[in-house]
């Protein structure tokens, strides 16, 4: 038997398909590179926002007609399984916390509905860059937010176990460890375990390897400060702090039920930067938020001007079934929220850009991850940023580079 996989969305449904196939080839069933020719397909799905969801429900109506056999997990399996129905009557739907099951139901198997540790699963890892999961589910509950819906509660996974997985994955090759959860700072609380202690264990292992932390809570992160800057002591943890602001107005904050103030974001993002100056900040916005009104919109471009992030994601403001902003009244005119959805995408190119010139002339270690375009290879210097370089060298190197251009996405180099 064989199977196909398309995976999309952030990175613990990376971690979830290097599971499923861990599984799989453990029961003896072949990788397919169409869908065509495969016994079985199975998508993971994304429904952040809308027209991510319209297009997984038709990548799923696609493969549905292609497939002999289709699995749908991924978070629209937790919370949109009547969507999912519509386009695909007969698919099997298989939700996130249950993909340890995926065998029995390709088989047919009868299945439990139980949650267990993903970090004791067979893994696949076929890339340097191996995703792996610390937790599933959340101990916040945005007004906005679906994952928290399909993802469920907060459950931490032991840290032997996770430990394991990563020296499995070295074994495999991997280079780059991309510990992720739906907030990784809130790892642990759920048991009373310590996320230092977890990264410590990580970063004593021998390979030559980095680590990349996933994203985190400013609400988690303020209740836990110290420990989290000490996570970046580590020689092998990459120096970049992903931190979702969302808004830079402290109502609309509240509205989004997010857990900090503005001033108390601005103060952590200071105390990081004055501990580690060259750490890369990646941060997100959400525009055109229920009742966000001109004034709203630019606190949010005023905190932005004065934090200059390196990497700022911008989405606008997308109802999701199931939450409270949903229902919300004060919705922002579309015409509006492109508007400023344009302004602050290009206010933050230019910061980015800004930000990427004072990089021009300094050298780094950097770890070479990808191919690029035109036979360039793409490098992640020791705080993440990406790297252009022009000389042909193997992927899961470690190099030494001097930064001698850039752009609004990357840097550009050469080796020394």
């Amino acid at each position: 038997m064989r199977f196909y996989i398309e995976t999309y969305g952030c990175t613990a449904n990376r971690s979830d398909e290097s599971i499923i196939k861990g599984i799989l080839i453990s029961k003896g069933m072949g990788i397919a590179e169409k869908p065509e020719v495969a016994d079985v397909s199975i998508i993971l799905t994304c429904t952040v926002i809308g027209t991510t969801e319209q297009r997984m429900l038709n990548r799923i109506r696609k493969l549905y007609n292609s497939s002999r056999k289709l699995i749908v997990s991924g978070c629209m399996a937790s919370v949109q399984p009547d969507l999912i129905k519509k386009v695909a009557p007969a698919a099997k739907i298989l939700p996130p916390d249950r993909i340890g099951q995926i065998y029995e139901v390709i088989v047919g198997k009868k299945t439990e509905e139980r949650r267990i540790s993903k970090t004791s699963l067979p893994r696949c890892f076929d890339d340097i860059r191996a995703p792996i999961s610390i937790a599933e589910g959340c101990i916040f509950s945005c007004s906005y937010c679906i994952t928290c819906k399909a993802r469920g509660k907060l459950v931490s996974y032991p840290k032997e176990e996770i430990v394991s997985t990563v020296r499995d994955a070295l074994r495999g090759g991997a280079k780059e460890i991309q510990l992720t959860s739906q907030d990784l700072a809130s790892y642990g609380v759920d048991k009373g375990w310590s996320l230092l202690e977890l990264v410590k264990d990580i970063a004593s292992l021998e390979d030559e390897f980095m680590i990349r932390l996933g994203m985190m809570n400013p609400a988690s992160v303020k209740k836990r400060i110290e420990e989290i800057i000490s996570l970046y002591s580590f020689d092998k943890v990459y120096k970049f702090l992903h931190l979702p602001v969302q808004s830079g107005d402290n109502e609309i904050l509240k509205k989004m039920k997010r857990g900090y103030t503005v001033e108390e974001f601005a103060e952590m993002v200071d105390i990081f930067r004055s501990e580690y100056p060259d750490i890369t900040l990646a941060t997100d916005i959400i525009v055109a938020f229920p009742g966000e009104s001109e004034k709203s919109f630019q606190k949010t471009v005023n905190l932005i001007k004065e934090i200059e992030p390196d990497v700022t994601n911008i989405t606008r403001f997308s109802p999701r079934p199931f939450t409270e902003a949903k229902r919300m009244k004060g919705k922002i005119p579309t015409d509006i929220a492109k508007e400023r959805s344009r302004y602050l995408s290009k206010l933050c190119e230019n910061i980015s850009l800004k930000v990427n010139k004072k990089y021009i002339g300094k050298k780094y270690r950097a770890l070479t991850i990808e191919r690029g375009k035109n036979s360039t290879i793409v490098a992640r210097t020791t705080n993440y940023k990406p790297v252009v370089l022009m000389e042909k060298i193997d992927i899961g190197r470690f190099v030494d580079v001097e930064i001698t251009g850039c752009n609004v996405t990357h840097l550009v180099g050469k080796l020394i």
